[in-house]
């Protein structure tokens, strides 16, 4: 089977599974997999905003489920992946963006000019849509690349949007000045075979310019 045949099957498997088998576990070398899917994609300046946390107690994760409108993916996943996006960091002038920006062998001029550039573009994005209206989408980046790969390995996955934000980051005492928690995706197997996955054509979301 070719490359693209393969990714377009697990996206064509792919779907939001709402109840998973609760006596199957991912074996961890596939969950490390997972999570290095996230780790590798790409994001603006290479700012890496993502951060993942694993539940895999269930006592935690029964915690969470009332917060997140009583869904039952949250308790009977294998493991759910709270995806985080880091915020002081990003700020414009910060040490972390310094060391960022400095990893690849560039002459210090040229670096310079980089974290000027990237000074800039924070600073508009903290004063209109924020920096962590910014940072999550770079987290959808990566929630998007660790789900297609899960399909492809026969594993299942089902991103959640429906909880509450500041509780669940209150039951974790996440500390808001720092990081900000973006979307849940919960992993696990099914229980029972996906329902017809159901778009629009081509033809009515495409233009060619």
């Amino acid at each position: 089977m070719e490359n693209r045949e393969v990714f377009l099957k697990a996206m064509q498997e792919r779907y939001s599974c709402k109840r998973f088998d609760e006596n199957r576990k991912i074996p961890k070398e596939d969950l490390e997999m997972i999570l290095e899917f996230g780790r590798l994609s790409p994001s603006s300046f290479g700012m890496e905003p993502w951060r993942f946390s694993v539940v895999q107690s269930q006592t935690l994760k029964e915690r969470i489920r009332p917060l997140c409108w009583d869904q039952p993916q949250i308790t009977t996943c294998s493991d759910l992946v709270l995806v985080k996006s880091i915020l002081g960091p990003l700020a414009p002038g910060s040490r972390y963006s310094r060391d960022m920006l400095s990893r690849r062998d560039l002459p210090k001029e040229k670096v310079e000019a980089y974290c000027d550039l990237y000074d800039t573009f924070a600073a508009h994005k903290l004063a209109t849509e924020g920096l962590f209206c910014w940072g999550s989408k770079q987290c959808y980046i990566a929630a998007a690349n660790m789900m297609t790969g899960a399909a492809a390995m026969g594993i299942d996955s089902c991103p959640i949007e429906g909880f509450e934000k500041e509780k669940v980051e209150a039951l974790l005492e996440m500390d808001p000045a720092k990081e900000e928690l973006a979307l849940i995706i919960a992993f696990g197997y099914r229980v029972k075979p996906a329902p017809e996955k159901i778009r629009l054509p081509l033809d009515q979301i495409v233009e060619y310019l």
